[in-house]
C-alpha cells in the first residue's frame, strides 16, 4: 500500500513539473532559448 502512495506521489510530482514546463513554453520562456531572440534568430519560440 506505501508503494502505490509514493507511486501516486511521484507521478502527481512529474505531473505538475511537465504541466509547469508547457504553461512556460506557451508563455515565450523557455531553458534552451532564455528569452535572448537575437542570440537564437528566434527559432526557440
Amino acid at each position: 500500500m506505501g508503494t502505490i502512495i509514493v507511486g501516486v506521489i511521484i507521478l502527481a510530482g512529474i505531473g505538475l513539473a511537465i504541466r509547469s514546463m508547457v504553461k512556460d513554453k506557451k508563455a515565450g520562456k523557455s531553458l534552451q532559448c532564455g528569452g535572448d531572440c537575437k542570440h537564437c534568430g528566434g527559432g526557440c519560440h
